[in-house]
């Protein structure tokens, strides 16, 4: 176990505030500056917030859009974007790395990118720092000390089997428990490994079914696997994709450890520019019924990424809801 290693075995209470990203808070939108006018809203109104990346054909961002260019769908239905910003938030971004054995000839190069991806953290962002190989152990953070982030990196280790489908059930549900009102950071999860899960107790879909209940973007990277290993063991793919596309993120599958430093690099950049969109759903039921979510431009050269969907809210209605500046 690294030094200062914290062993993560789920329940709640273990990683408080830890990694993951939940869509941004109304209390964050209500400080963006392209909000002119913000609306009061009735007793148990709830607003449902979408981080949304769009880019063009050259998967370059695109910075310029308005609210008048999209249209929002909810399960199928038209739905008026309340409201819209691009602004600047805190990050809080966690890093979660294989530290399986198979993850030994990467580890050089893992580390290398993972510096170069806490070296794009502002001031007023903060990270955390873990690996799992059958346990999840988080080695830093939540910290904006650079200095205790990158020792952590340095000290990731490769050894024993991999339980990515526990490590990152544990993970999603102390964040959706942590996740709050009034929280004001921009929360993201970058997951690496290069290895199918030899060791888990947890299913993929119950892995999706929590990421789609904890609202948390995930970015996901597949190592090439080592040569070595059977065909049984080799990079779930499938399963890193489909993580991604529900939740939000992004999936990606360098061909080799010189491609990754880039790929560190594209999802920084996507996190410093995102838009932040919100809606009252015109849906008033609350049956906790799962709602998916279409976003179309009136520009056809441009691709819209979000999450699929949500789970409506259910039982009594809340409190008010006021947005105030």
């Amino acid at each position: 176990m690294a030094r200062g290693g914290r062993v993560l075995r789920g329940g709640s209470g273990v990683v408080a505030g830890a990694l993951g990203l939940a869509a941004l808070s109304l209390a964050s939108l209500s400080r963006a500056e392209a909000v002119r006018s913000l609306p009061t809203f009735g007793a148990g109104v709830e607003v449902v917030n979408l981080n949304l990346s769009v880019t063009d054909v050259s998967q370059r961002h695109v910075g310029n859009l308005d609210a008048r260019d999209l249209v929002l769908l909810e399960s199928g239905e038209p739905q008026e974007i309340t409201l819209f910003a691009r602004e600047t938030v805190p990050l809080s971004l966690g890093i979660l790395i294989d530290g399986s054995s198979s993850m030994g000839l990467h580890l050089k190069v893992t580390r290398a990118a993972a510096l170069r991806l806490i070296g794009t953290l502002g001031p007023q962002d903060e990270a955390q720092v873990a690996q799992f190989d059958r346990r999840l152990r988080v080695l830093a953070g939540p910290t904006s000390d650079r200095a205790e982030l990158e020792e952590a990196v340095r000290s990731l280790r490769a050894d024993g089997e991999t339980a990515l489908h526990d490590a990152l059930y544990v993970a999603l549900k102390e964040v959706r428990a942590a996740r709050g009102a009034g929280d004001l950071r921009r929360r993201a999860l970058v997951l690496l490994s290069d290895g199918a899960d030899t060791a888990s107790l947890s299913r993929d879909e119950e892995v999706l079914d929590l990421a789609r209940r904890a609202e948390v973007s995930v970015y996901a990277i597949g190592m090439p696997p080592p040569a070595t290993l059977p065909s049984a063991d080799r990079r779930p793919d499938y399963f890193l994709s489909a993580l991604a596309r529900e939740t939000g993120g992004q999936a990606f599958f360098p061909a080799s450890l010189a491609d990754l430093d880039g790929v560190f690099e594209r999802i920084a950049e996507e996190l410093h520019t995102l838009y932040a969109v919100g809606y009252v759903s015109r849906n008033p039921s609350r049956d906790g019924g799962w709602r998916p979510l279409a976003i179309h431009t009136s520009r056809g050269d441009l691709l819209v990424r979000h999450r699929s969907g949500y789970y409506a809210p259910k039982g009594a209605l809340g409190s008010p809801l006021r947005l105030t500046r």
